[in-house]
């Protein structure tokens, strides 16, 4: 199993854009164009899953494919155990820390891990957070969504996330969101995680469509940014926000 090293390239990389596909919200051919539109705009690494409609013998053809035509890291983003491939490069190893289903926090873990180890792909433990809005994966997951409001309470997860070992922290407004995560939450989660180390990887998705946001969620401290919906619905504006990210 290979240990650490994206993970490590990507830390150290940052600020870093990732370009989220959905081989079950779209065919095909229409999930790899827009895995190879992202590439040519210059994001960092294809996160390939999403929460319902995943057939792993697809999934298996489609990270192939997207690393043929993209030559970039695929990382898989599974909303369940369906989402697991030996073809990719590494997989977001999730726990959503504020589900009331123990299912999403460690019972999905106990199945899939010694399947990713005969996969041979490398792990990056990841704390998931879903805040405001939530959207498909707050439902399927059924996360005990944290209020837009309350900066604090994100923070205190991401932090309990890393002192229990995680890698990483993602923090989730959710597919389709009709406004971003605040960068003080994003600001405060930063601080509160630097104050115990510095060895994570800050994500923030949902709501990112337009190159402001982007701009202002990296300086509040964030190391990447994920965008998926506006991949599919406006590829210029895509460009646009890669850019904003690379300008940092």
């Amino acid at each position: 199993m290979r240990r650490e090293n994206l993970f490590r390239k990507m830390k150290n990389k940052a600020p870093l854009h990732l370009s989220l596909v959905d081989p079950g919200a779209l065919d095909y051919d229409q999930t790899l164009e827009r895995a190879l539109a992202a590439a040519q705009a210059g994001t960092d690494a294809i996160l390939v899953g999403g929460s319902t409609n995943i057939i792993p013998e697809v999934l298996d053809n489609l990270v192939l494919d997207i690393k043929r035509e993209t030559g970039l890291p695929v990382i898989l983003f599974p909303g369940n155990i369906n989402g697991l491939s030996r073809n990719a490069d590494a997989v977001l190893f999730l726990s959503l820390l504020n589900s009331l289903d123990p299912y999403y926090i460690s019972g999905v873990q106990v199945q899939a891990a010694p399947i990713v180890l005969r996969m041979g792909i490398e792990v990056i433990p990841t704390a998931y957070i879903i805040i405001g809005y939530g959207g498909a994966v707050g439902h399927v997951g059924r996360a005990h969504i944290i209020p837009w409001e309350k900066p604090s309470l994100v923070a205190s997860y991401a932090l309990a996330g890393i002192m229990m070992g995680m890698k990483a922290v993602y923090l989730e407004a959710g597919s389709g969101s009709p406004r971003p995560i605040s960068s003080e939450a994003v600001k405060m989660t930063r601080l509160l995680l630097e104050s115990y180390t510095d060895d994570f990887l800050l994500i923030v998705g949902g709501g990112i469509r337009d190159a402001e946001t982007a701009r202002s969620i990296i300086e509040a401290g964030a190391d990447a940014i994920v965008t998926g919906t506006i991949l599919e619905e406006n590829v210029d504006r895509a460009v646009e926000i890669v850019n904003a990210v690379k300008s940092r």
